[in-house]
């Protein structure tokens, strides 16, 4: 191992530095970084979900900077177009698209992807990045928790459907923006949506973040390499809307630990921008760099074959739709 992976490994053993400010800020100072800014997208497509505010927005930002079209994908049509607006004139790239749907409503999922199939543009990365944390049990109108629906069965949905326009420009890219709180989570196949008497908004989270990482790597070994990567990250702990909202208190006690918006994106478009991570798929990242995705037994032990082939079935259900039928 080279200086920069011993020092990566040192700062990744205790868990707190590695998820911190100080994480990035020594990493991004090894040899291997290269600045985001100097990636040249021009020619490429990239739906970002999530678009409209915390890290999506600082992706979507940093995405139109290096020049690609992206096509943000927002719930509130009048806060998307606001973006889309003033991102076109922060960094004076006027090919940025809008889609308006909720992750959590198949029906509008499925009518987006429909959509972006008629339009027959190859789409060059597909970025899952919206995500919410609820306090309390909420139910979409398929009947599925709404977290589940939104992190879950919503991309699974979008992923499958969009799979020939994204085999248009391969080697695509789909890449899930995940967190480091799956860590203490099992993975969960008919047992991932939380009973109301049980609910809790933080372990529903991380029992849906352990399912995106178990589902990345499936969908990894159904499609073939040459044809799309797929590969899911953490942003480590960042300072976002979505922290401040769902764990103030969490906020609170890290404060300037934390890290600023488009260092918990930097990751996620550097995995969308540069060729290196077309050599793999499947992997899950911090960082720039390829991580465990277990951490404890408990976790490890849980995500067996047979559970992660209950997990497809149940989303393929879900979803009403089989990728590989």
């Amino acid at each position: 191992m080279d200086i920069a992976g011993i020092v990566d490994q040192l700062v990744e053993a205790p868990i707190v530095p590695s998820f911190t400010r100080f994480g990035f800020d020594v990493r991004s100072r090894l040899g291997h970084w290269r600045e985001l800014d100097s990636y040249d997208l021009h020619g490429r497509s990239v739906l970002l979900t999530g678009a409209t505010s915390g890290l999506g927005l600082a992706a979507a930002e940093q995405l139109a900077r290096c020049g690609a079209e992206v096509i943000l994908f927002g719930r509130d049509h009048a806060k998307t177009m606001r973006v889309r607006d003033k991102l076109a004139s922060q960094t004076g790239n006027d090919t940025l698209r809008t889609v308006i749907a909720d992750m959590g409503d198949l029906d509008a999922v499925r009518s987006v992807a429909q959509a972006l199939i008629a339009d027959g543009r190859p789409l060059h990365a597909l970025l899952h990045n919206a995500g919410t944390l609820s306090a309390t049990r909420q139910n979409t109108a398929d009947g599925i928790e709404a977290t589940v629906a939104s992190q879950v069965v919503g991309p699974f949905l979008l992923t499958a459907m969009l799979l020939p326009v994204l085999r248009s420009a391969g080697p695509a890219r789909v890449v899930t923006m995940a967190s480091g709180g799956m860590y203490a989570a099992e993975l969960q196949a008919n047992g991932i949506e939380m009973s109301s008497a049980a609910y809790g908004g933080t372990a529903q989270y991380a029992r849906v973040k352990r399912a995106q990482v178990a589902l990345n790597q499936m969908w990894s070994q159904r499609v073939p390499q040459d044809q799309i990567v797929f590969h899911a990250m953490h942003p480590g702990w960042a300072d976002t809307p979505g922290v401040e909202a769902s764990l103030p208190t969490f906020r609170r006690v890290l404060g300037p630990a934390l890290r600023t918006p488009l260092q918990g994106a930097d990751t996620l478009v550097w995995l969308t921008a540069d060729d290196v991570v077309l050599g793999s798929t499947g992997q899950f990242w911090l960082d720039r760099r390829i991580r465990p995705i277990h951490k404890l037994p408990k976790t490890r032990r849980s995500d067996t074959p047979a559970k992660r082939e209950e997990l497809w079935q149940w989303c393929c259900q879900k979803s009403g739709i089989d990728p590989s039928g």
